[in-house]
């Protein structure tokens, strides 16, 4: 499925490029960090920081962009999307912005244009609540955190 996605650049991010897909198939489109230019964001570990991506979206109805931390740096550095997915919802207007938290033993750096996260545009489902005072069975139950695959003498319930 292929979608339009109106983009503006910011003044702070008129330079730095549009987020790109890496690959034919990838799903995330990648995000900069749009500092300012000789400056240096460090994260130190157990820090975290927002940090300005210099664009903002108008997604179309029935959409939300949701951003994720990028695989190599998690990996590498440690370094993660502190509240993933964020979501970006379909009336938001204003810039993007990234909360990344550095998991790392070492200060990370960041300098404008980095590559710092992912931006996922999907499909939203939206609900009607249906208040119910039972639900039906299942074969989990109310089985919570950590109950599939345990033998049923040795559920939680």
């Amino acid at each position: 499925m292929t979608i339009e996605l109106r983009i503006r650049r910011l003044p702070h991010g008129s330079d730095l490029p549009l987020p790109q897909y890496q690959s034919e198939a990838a799903a995330g489109l990648d995000l900069v960090a749009a500092i300012p230019r000789q400056a240096t964001l460090v994260i130190e570990p157990g820090g975290r920081d927002l940090v300005p991506t210099g664009l903002s979206i108008e997604l179309p109805d029935g959409f939300e962009a949701q951003v994720r931390p990028r695989s190599g740096l998690a990996l590498r550095h440690g370094v993660t999307v502190l509240n993933s997915p964020g979501t970006i919802d379909a009336d938001y207007r204003g810039e993007i912005c990234v909360i990344l938290i550095n998991h790392g033993s070492e200060p990370f750096a960041i300098s404008r244009g980095d590559r710092i996260a992912q931006m996922v545009v999907a499909p939203v489902s939206r609900v009607v609540l249906s208040e119910a005072t039972t639900l039906s069975t299942s074969a989990r139950g109310t089985g919570g955190f950590g109950s599939t695959g345990l033998a049923p003498e040795r559920s939680p319930e």
